[in-house]
């Protein structure tokens, strides 16, 4: 049968416009790719913690998984739903574990990277993106680029209003604290050491992002004469440095430091300026380098400068959770995470 000109004519608008409605708009990710992304956005997969976290704090409904299964612990600082969603891998970053097949059958609709744009990271998003047809997208997660990072992602997630708050809140600390360090003269900004590990002896060297917000201070990074990211150096190395704060992340180690003898001859252990970071749900210093770094930033400036930084750290960090983890905190909570517990 013949079929009539208004069935030719349905069935050639039909085609011309699925395209059109199935076509995703594209959104330009931090290392300048353009990445497709579907109308709507309902699951997400963080390719490493970082993006995990980003994520978490803007927009936790979307968020498929995380890099490594969370504990007891961290999970009371955070919506514990989505706390204790499964464990997916990491495509990204140390000790990569994610299979390809098993991000695919989580079936979701973006990718989200938060780190370096290396050529490296360029790469690695190019080519998953093509093995798996999911969007990929890369961003910033360099510690002054918080700001333009939650932008990015609201636009990709199509949540830009919300991400525009947190934005705004980095720009306000990160604005506020520079203005104060600027003001501080050189020969006072302490000589810092970070200290990683057991044994305090692995740190970041210059312009490593897991020491940007101690160099973002001022402080004067004793391992900087290096750069680079992580490296291991030598108690001889850390005594002849001879700094006048240490920062770790490591309970053991701050808990012992004080009472080895080798490093009694330090100024930081003579002082007792050995510090603590806390670390519930994520580290504020490091460990991962996320915007956790924010509530971090305020942390350091009041043990490295304490006379320009009178704030209530307790009212700030209840805040910040609030906002940033969507938790409403106790004051014994407050107490465990400012002791470095977990």
């Amino acid at each position: 049968m013949r079929p009539s000109r208004r069935h030719v004519l349905t069935g050639l608008s039909a085609t011309l416009l699925a395209p059109r409605r199935a076509r995703a708009a594209t959104v330009t990710d931090a290392a300048g790719r353009a990445v497709p992304v579907p109308p709507r956005v309902t699951r997400v997969f963080p390719a490493g913690p970082p993006a995990a976290i980003l994520l978490y704090t803007l927009a936790p409904d979307l968020l498929l998984g995380w890099p490594r299964a969370n504990r007891a612990e961290e999970c009371e600082f955070m919506l514990p739903d989505v706390c204790r969603r499964p464990e997916v891998g990491r495509i990204t970053g140390r000790g990569n574990t994610a299979n390809l097949e098993v991000v695919l059958a989580l079936k979701p609709d973006l990718i989200l990277d938060v780190g370096s744009t290396a050529p490296t990271f360029i790469s690695l998003a190019a080519r998953v993106q093509e093995q798996t047809g999911i969007p990929y997208a890369l961003l910033d997660g360099r510690f002054d680029a918080i700001a333009p990072t939650y932008r990015k992602l609201g636009e990709l997630i199509h949540r830009r209003e919300a991400a525009d708050a947190l934005a705004r809140y980095a720009e306000e600390t990160v604005a506020t604290i520079r203005k104060r360090v600027d003001a501080i003269p050189a020969e006072r900004r302490p000589r810092v050491y970070y200290a990683r590990g057991p044994r305090g002896l692995e740190t970041g060297l210059g312009g490593s992002i897991n020491v940007e917000t101690i160099e973002f201070l001022g402080a004067r990074n004793v391992a900087a004469e290096r750069r680079g990211g992580l490296a291991i150096v030598s108690v001889e190395q850390a005594l002849l440095w001879n700094p006048d704060v240490i920062v770790t992340i490591d309970r053991d180690f701050a808990a012992n430091v004080r009472r080895d003898p080798v490093w009694s001859a330090v100024k930081a252990v003579r002082d007792g300026r050995v510090h603590l970071s806390p670390k519930l749900p994520f580290g504020w210093v490091d460990f991962p380098p996320s915007v956790n770094r924010l509530i971090g930033l305020w942390w350091l400036a009041k043990i490295l400068y304490p006379e320009q930084f009178p704030e209530d750290l307790r009212a700030r960090t209840r805040d910040f959770y609030r906002r940033f983890y969507h938790v409403a905190l106790g004051d014994a909570q407050i107490d465990a995470v400012l002791a470095g517990r977990g």
